[in-house]
């Protein structure tokens, strides 16, 4: 299966976020071309920081497998990760993060930060950014114009 394939499916859980009012990210973790963990971002439903769309799916994967190593897992994510969440993806030993749109406010993984490749750290995350970014881009620049009006 294909890289655009996980996307759309991260996509569809950014859209069960646009639906309860939440930014619109959707993130899914993949090990050996299945499914194991999916996330939506809920900050403001779950009244917690730290209920980004990565986050809950990095814990959904770490009850899947039975352990914190997710060695050898690809997560698929509709925008590039800020630092919480890079953090969390090295500490997690993620093999590989596919992103939709970067994030020229707070991205960790290429775009303002480099978490996910900084040489100072003990593990190193192979980036692949820009999958299906037109429709990841969209999403997130539709959620923010109904906002402002």
């Amino acid at each position: 299966m294909s890289h655009e394939y996980f996307m759309k499916i991260a996509i569809e859980e950014a859209k069960k976020s646009f639906l309860l009012d939440e930014v619109p990210v959707g993130a899914v973790i993949v090990k050996d071309n299945k499914i194991i963990a999916k996330g939506h971002n809920a900050r403001e439903t779950l009244k917690n920081a730290l209920a980004h769309a990565e986050i809950i799916a990095i814990d959904e994967a770490c009850r899947s497998l039975g352990g914190w190593r997710l060695l050898d897992c690809t997560m698929y994510v509709t925008l590039e990760p800020c630092p919480m969440c890079a953090g969390a993806l090295v500490n997690a030993r993620i093999k590989t993060l596919v992103f939709g749109a970067k994030d020229y406010r707070s991205g960790a993984c290429g775009s303002i930060y480099n978490i996910a490749n900084d040489e100072r750290l003990n593990h190193r995350i192979e980036v692949i950014g820009g999958i299906l970014e037109d429709e990841c881009r969209v999403l997130m620049q539709y959620f923010f114009r109904r906002k402002r009006t």
